[in-house]
């Protein structure tokens, strides 16, 4: 019997390695939680047919001597990371049987070290939502308390792993969809550099703010599973080449708190009074903490939600009916696209696409889209100043805990405050994570956030291997 809640990235490696079991053993072990499970959680949309077939190629590797970490390994995709010859939805009606014809450079990098591919996960429509009521798939459950919701838009991925359906798994974050639902659940969520993952072959949402990262239940799992899709893509403009990458690994152990942004309303009392005790623990490990002036991050939020519909409204402008996808078909091109977007589309995207669009139209698109790039350039110098006194930024991860199915979902203003601290990272392009920091008194999880500068992942993986001794 393989101890699946405690099974590590490295543990599966040795175990493998060593010939306690076989790459199909582990598998099965994973495929039966599956089974079991996810009726009732809804993580999965689709175990793969042939994710037997890709255990025995990892076989292989492993009797040839070519294994690395992550041969073997099970983990769960998101429904937005193409995998050639499977479906990819963005759980959406859309793209419902829409099947990839090429693989994510992420998936190209993992197939080639034989990691096995369980199946894809549920998500908000688009990655647009923070709680994953919003799919067209139905809602995703917390394993923690299946009463609440797991966050969003990755809820499916974090779902698949803390029930122990995978070992790691791959979401994306556009403005806190990794971080956010880890918290969530009690899991570790990194959301990389922007550039230092490729986004070639994933379903965009909003391009300047996407961003790929995996999800696990410690931070060297999170690390294993980075460093394997950490590499320049020349199909993606925008990611970052190798000798273009940062070389100083100076550390100071100084963490910067912006205690003003944590003053503001809407935050939980339970969730202050566990950062308050997070920040303690860590200055009891050597850890100098500094009050830091941040008078603009609280523009983040705003900036936010007129960028991202604004490239919302340009990306799913291909879904047409035309193209791929969803048609219904009418005497009237009009008619076709009309009807195809009405009924493709969930009530949240309509949303966004609506409000993209009239940002982007004539007249205000200098008043509302140009104002915000500006702001969002300020805040990223604001944020990479302040860097050079601190080596991290710390706030909680949610302004709350988790909160029950349909207690936000009436109300977008409310549901979108969950994205208030994990934002900034996304408008500046810095990477983040998510760290387990323990439970409020009815027994839900709560997370613990830190910023890095650029390219400075290795500061967030060193923070968050002194701060899990602690808790």
């Amino acid at each position: 019997m393989i101890d699946l809640k405690d099974l590590t990235i490295q543990k599966a490696h040795e175990s493998l390695k060593n010939g306690e079991y076989t790459v199909t053993d582990l598998v099965n072990a994973y495929l039966e939680v599956i089974k079991e499970k996810n009726k009732d959680i809804n993580a999965y949309l689709e175990v793969y047919s042939d994710v037997l077939d890709q255990a025995k190629v990892a076989e292989e590797m492993f009797k040839n001597g070519t294994a690395t970490l992550m041969t073997g390994i099970p983990i769960a995709l998101k429904d937005n990371i193409l995998f050639d010859g499977h479906i990819a939805s963005a759980s959406s009606k859309i793209l419902g049987n829409y099947k990839a014809t090429y693989d994510a450079d992420i998936i190209k990098q993992l197939k080639s070290v034989g990691t096995v591919f369980l199946g894809r996960v549920n998500m908000d429509e688009f990655a647009m939502g923070s709680s994953t009521e919003t799919s067209a798939y139905g809602n995703t459950k917390n394993p923690v308390n299946p009463l609440y919701v797991p966050g969003g838009s990755s809820g499916g991925v974090v779902a698949s792993v803390a029930m122990n359906g995978a070992l790691v798994a791959l979401g994306s974050d556009t403005g806190g969809s990794i971080r956010q639902p880890a918290s969530f659940t009690g899991l570790v969520g990194l959301k990389p550099t922007y550039g230092n993952v490729s986004r070639s072959g994933i379903i965009s949402m909003a391009s300047s703010l996407d961003q790929v990262g995996p999800i696990g239940k410690n931070v060297s799992d999170v690390e294993i599973l980075y460093e394997a899709i950490n590499a320049y893509d020349k199909n993606d403009s925008t990611s970052i080449p190798k000798e273009k990458r940062v070389k100083d690994k100076s550390f100071r152990k100084i963490l910067g708190v912006p205690k003003s942004f944590l003053a503001g309303d809407g935050i939980d009392k339970e969730v202050l009074e566990n950062f308050e005790q997070s920040c303690e623990k860590l200055k009891k490990e050597g850890y100098k903490i500094v009050d830091v002036s941040l008078p603009l991050i609280k523009y983040s939020l705003a900036v936010y939600y007129i960028i991202q519909p604004a490239e919302v409204s340009s990306n799913l402008a291909r879904y047409d009916g035309i193209r791929y996808g969803l048609s219904l078909e009418s005497d009237k091109l009009y008619d076709v696209y009309a009807k195809t977007r009405g009924v493709g589309f969930g009530k949240e995207v309509r949303r966004r696409l609506l409000l993209g669009t009239y940002i982007l139209s004539h007249g205000y698109y200098d008043a509302y889209y140009n104002k915000a790039v500006k702001v969002r350039d300020a805040i990223s110098l604001e944020l990479r100043n302040i860097f050079k006194d601190v080596d991290a930024i710390i706030t909680p991860t949610s302004p709350f805990p988790p909160f029950k199915f349909g207690e936000k979902s009436k109300d977008p203003v409310s549901m979108y405050l969950s994205d208030l601290f994990t934002v900034p990272a996304n408008i500046a392009g810095i990477p983040a994570i998510s760290l387990p920091s323990g439970i409020t008194k009815d027994g839900l999880p709560l997370g613990f956030h830190i910023m890095a500068p650029e390219l400075r992942e290795d500061i967030l993986f060193l923070i968050g291997k002194d701060f899990e001794k602690l808790v």
